[in-house]
Protein backbone atom coordinates (compact mmCIF):
# COMPACT_ATOMS: atom_id res chain seq x y z
CA UNK A 1 0.00 0.00 0.00
CA UNK A 2 0.77 3.44 -0.61
CA UNK A 3 -0.79 4.99 1.90
CA UNK A 4 -1.53 4.50 5.23
CA UNK A 5 -4.48 4.53 7.52
CA UNK A 6 -4.41 7.12 10.12
CA UNK A 7 -4.36 4.28 12.70
CA UNK A 8 -1.78 2.82 11.05
CA UNK A 9 0.25 6.50 10.76
CA UNK A 10 0.40 7.27 14.53
CA UNK A 11 1.41 4.08 15.38
CA UNK A 12 4.57 4.10 13.96
CA UNK A 13 4.90 7.95 15.29
CA UNK A 14 4.40 6.09 18.46
CA UNK A 15 6.88 3.59 17.54
CA UNK A 16 9.56 6.05 16.30
CA UNK A 17 9.22 7.92 19.38
CA UNK A 18 9.58 5.13 22.02
CA UNK A 19 12.40 4.19 19.67
CA UNK A 20 14.12 8.02 20.07
CA UNK A 21 13.52 8.23 23.39
CA UNK A 22 15.02 4.73 24.64
CA UNK A 23 17.69 5.96 22.15
CA UNK A 24 18.25 8.90 24.19
CA UNK A 25 17.91 6.93 27.84
CA UNK A 26 20.43 4.37 26.29
CA UNK A 27 22.76 7.09 25.53
CA UNK A 28 22.48 8.89 28.91
CA UNK A 29 23.42 5.67 31.04
CA UNK A 30 26.71 5.12 28.73
CA UNK A 31 27.33 8.40 29.70
CA UNK A 32 27.29 8.18 33.51
CA UNK A 33 28.39 4.75 33.45
CA UNK A 34 31.44 6.82 31.20
CA UNK A 35 31.82 9.48 33.57
CA UNK A 36 31.46 6.96 36.67
CA UNK A 37 34.53 4.74 35.42
CA UNK A 38 36.60 8.16 34.84
CA UNK A 39 36.12 9.21 38.11
CA UNK A 40 36.56 5.76 39.89
CA UNK A 41 39.87 5.61 38.24
CA UNK A 42 40.96 9.00 38.82
CA UNK A 43 40.50 7.97 42.94
CA UNK A 44 41.98 4.64 42.36
CA UNK A 45 45.49 4.28 44.27
CA UNK A 46 46.91 3.24 40.83
CA UNK A 47 45.93 6.68 39.33
CA UNK A 48 47.57 8.88 42.34
CA UNK A 49 50.70 7.36 42.16
CA UNK A 50 51.27 8.45 38.63
CA UNK A 51 52.19 11.86 40.16
CA UNK A 52 55.51 12.66 41.60
CA UNK A 53 56.35 11.67 44.80
CA UNK A 54 56.52 14.16 47.21
CA UNK A 55 59.46 14.51 49.78
CA UNK A 56 59.98 17.53 52.05
CA UNK A 57 63.75 18.02 53.89
CA UNK A 58 62.92 19.50 57.41
CA UNK A 59 66.36 20.32 58.89
CA UNK A 60 68.54 23.18 59.56
CA UNK A 61 71.67 25.03 57.20
CA UNK A 62 73.09 21.80 56.83
CA UNK A 63 70.24 20.71 54.30
CA UNK A 64 68.70 24.26 53.49
CA UNK A 65 71.78 25.49 51.37
CA UNK A 66 73.57 27.77 53.71
CA UNK A 67 75.79 30.16 51.57
CA UNK A 68 75.18 28.19 48.35
CA UNK A 69 73.02 29.38 45.52
CA UNK A 70 69.43 27.34 45.24
CA UNK A 71 70.55 24.81 42.70
CA UNK A 72 73.25 23.50 44.86
CA UNK A 73 71.08 23.00 48.12
CA UNK A 74 70.66 19.81 49.12
CA UNK A 75 66.83 19.52 48.19
CA UNK A 76 67.64 20.62 44.80
CA UNK A 77 70.67 18.01 44.05
CA UNK A 78 68.64 15.48 45.41
CA UNK A 79 65.54 16.13 43.89
CA UNK A 80 68.28 16.08 40.56
CA UNK A 81 69.86 13.01 40.92
CA UNK A 82 66.77 11.02 41.82
CA UNK A 83 64.81 12.18 38.57
CA UNK A 84 68.24 11.49 36.61
CA UNK A 85 67.55 8.21 38.06
CA UNK A 86 64.09 7.63 37.34
CA UNK A 87 62.28 8.27 40.21
CA UNK A 88 58.95 10.46 39.39
CA UNK A 89 59.76 13.02 42.98
CA UNK A 90 59.95 16.21 44.05
CA UNK A 91 61.83 17.85 47.08
CA UNK A 92 60.84 20.43 49.35
CA UNK A 93 63.16 22.49 50.90
CA UNK A 94 61.45 22.74 54.17
CA UNK A 95 65.40 23.64 56.05
CA UNK A 96 65.94 26.43 58.07
CA UNK A 97 69.38 28.46 59.11
CA UNK A 98 69.45 28.07 62.79
CA UNK A 99 66.76 25.75 63.75
CA UNK A 100 67.45 23.46 66.17
CA UNK A 101 64.85 20.18 66.81
CA UNK A 102 62.48 22.32 68.96
CA UNK A 103 62.30 24.83 66.27
CA UNK A 104 61.58 21.96 63.77
CA UNK A 105 58.81 20.53 66.04
CA UNK A 106 57.29 24.04 66.09
CA UNK A 107 56.87 24.56 62.38
CA UNK A 108 56.60 20.93 61.49
CA UNK A 109 52.42 21.30 60.61
CA UNK A 110 53.03 24.08 58.52
CA UNK A 111 56.46 23.13 56.77
CA UNK A 112 55.39 19.49 56.05
CA UNK A 113 51.78 19.47 55.49
CA UNK A 114 49.85 16.30 55.39
CA UNK A 115 50.38 15.00 51.81
CA UNK A 116 54.51 14.50 51.53
CA UNK A 117 54.94 10.71 50.90
CA UNK A 118 58.56 10.87 53.09
CA UNK A 119 60.22 13.59 55.23
CA UNK A 120 63.87 13.59 56.22
CA UNK A 121 64.23 14.76 59.21
CA UNK A 122 67.56 16.65 59.31
CA UNK A 123 67.86 18.43 63.05
CA UNK A 124 69.90 18.33 66.13
CA UNK A 125 73.39 20.00 64.95
CA UNK A 126 72.38 23.34 66.58
CA UNK A 127 71.04 21.86 69.41
CA UNK A 128 74.43 20.22 70.13
CA UNK A 129 76.73 23.32 69.13
CA UNK A 130 74.29 25.45 71.68
CA UNK A 131 75.12 22.50 74.43
CA UNK A 132 71.02 21.79 74.57
CA UNK A 133 70.07 19.03 76.81
CA UNK A 134 69.94 16.14 74.77
CA UNK A 135 67.01 14.96 76.80
CA UNK A 136 65.25 17.82 75.29
CA UNK A 137 66.90 17.46 71.73
CA UNK A 138 65.87 13.91 71.70
CA UNK A 139 62.21 15.10 73.35
CA UNK A 140 61.78 17.36 70.28
CA UNK A 141 62.73 14.34 67.70
CA UNK A 142 60.76 12.36 69.31
CA UNK A 143 57.10 14.34 69.24
CA UNK A 144 58.58 14.88 65.14
CA UNK A 145 58.71 11.59 64.74
CA UNK A 146 54.97 11.17 66.05
CA UNK A 147 53.52 13.86 64.43
CA UNK A 148 54.84 11.85 61.28
CA UNK A 149 53.44 8.49 62.21
CA UNK A 150 49.91 9.97 63.39
CA UNK A 151 49.64 11.82 60.18
CA UNK A 152 51.32 7.96 58.19
CA UNK A 153 53.99 9.99 56.86
CA UNK A 154 57.59 7.49 56.32
CA UNK A 155 60.95 8.88 57.46
CA UNK A 156 64.24 8.94 57.34
CA UNK A 157 65.91 10.20 60.43
CA UNK A 158 69.37 11.72 59.85
CA UNK A 159 71.89 11.69 62.83
CA UNK A 160 74.43 14.30 64.04
CA UNK A 161 77.55 13.57 66.40
CA UNK A 162 79.30 15.91 69.03
CA UNK A 163 81.87 17.56 68.34
CA UNK A 164 84.76 17.27 69.89
CA UNK A 165 85.60 19.58 73.44
CA UNK A 166 81.64 18.97 74.76
CA UNK A 167 82.67 16.97 77.25
CA UNK A 168 82.67 13.30 77.60
CA UNK A 169 78.88 12.59 79.23
CA UNK A 170 77.21 14.97 76.70
CA UNK A 171 79.05 13.09 73.63
CA UNK A 172 77.63 9.86 75.00
CA UNK A 173 74.07 11.12 75.67
CA UNK A 174 74.13 13.24 72.44
CA UNK A 175 75.35 10.63 69.98
CA UNK A 176 72.77 7.73 71.46
CA UNK A 177 69.68 9.90 70.59
CA UNK A 178 69.53 8.59 66.76
CA UNK A 179 69.71 5.36 67.23
CA UNK A 180 67.54 5.18 70.20
CA UNK A 181 64.64 6.83 68.21
CA UNK A 182 64.96 4.88 65.35
CA UNK A 183 64.69 1.18 67.24
CA UNK A 184 61.79 3.25 69.06
CA UNK A 185 59.82 4.33 65.83
CA UNK A 186 60.77 1.38 63.60
CA UNK A 187 62.14 4.59 61.34
CA UNK A 188 64.78 4.60 58.82
CA UNK A 189 68.23 5.79 60.04
CA UNK A 190 71.09 7.64 58.37
CA UNK A 191 73.28 7.52 61.22
CA UNK A 192 75.14 10.81 60.08
CA UNK A 193 74.48 13.48 57.66
CA UNK A 194 77.62 14.52 57.24
CA UNK A 195 79.58 11.58 56.41
CA UNK A 196 82.38 11.41 54.24
CA UNK A 197 81.76 15.19 54.65
CA UNK A 198 82.61 16.78 57.90
CA UNK A 199 86.29 17.38 58.22
CA UNK A 200 87.32 17.21 54.86
CA UNK A 201 88.22 21.00 53.83
CA UNK A 202 87.57 20.47 50.06
CA UNK A 203 83.90 19.51 50.63
CA UNK A 204 83.35 22.07 53.50
CA UNK A 205 82.76 26.80 53.02
CA UNK A 206 85.51 28.49 55.17
CA UNK A 207 83.80 28.27 58.27
CA UNK A 208 84.55 24.24 58.10
CA UNK A 209 80.92 23.07 59.08
CA UNK A 210 78.81 23.40 56.60
CA UNK A 211 79.16 21.67 52.74
CA UNK A 212 79.71 23.29 49.84
CA UNK A 213 78.47 22.72 46.55
CA UNK A 214 80.99 19.66 46.17
CA UNK A 215 79.90 18.46 49.85
CA UNK A 216 76.03 18.33 48.86
CA UNK A 217 76.96 16.06 45.94
CA UNK A 218 78.63 13.85 48.43
CA UNK A 219 76.36 13.86 51.00
CA UNK A 220 73.62 13.10 48.02
CA UNK A 221 75.58 10.05 46.81
CA UNK A 222 75.92 8.56 50.21
CA UNK A 223 72.33 9.45 51.63
CA UNK A 224 70.95 7.84 48.23
CA UNK A 225 70.55 4.21 48.67
CA UNK A 226 68.58 5.10 52.07
CA UNK A 227 66.32 7.56 50.08
CA UNK A 228 65.66 5.60 47.46
CA UNK A 229 64.43 2.20 49.42
CA UNK A 230 61.40 4.46 51.30
CA UNK A 231 60.55 5.58 47.62
CA UNK A 232 57.18 4.17 45.76
CA UNK A 233 58.30 1.88 42.87
CA UNK A 234 59.29 3.89 39.78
Amino acid sequence: MLFSSPRQTARQMLLRLISSLAYGVRRRILQTAGAVAVMLALSSPIFAQQGPARIVTLGDSLSAGYLLPQKNAFPTVLERVLRERGHKVEVSNAGVSGDTASGGLERIDWAVGDGADLVIVELGANDMLRGVDPAITKKALATILTRLRDKKIPALLTGMVAAPGMGRDYEVKFNAIYGELAREFGVALYPFFLEGVAGNPGLLLSDGLHPNAQGVEAIVRNILPSVETLLPAK
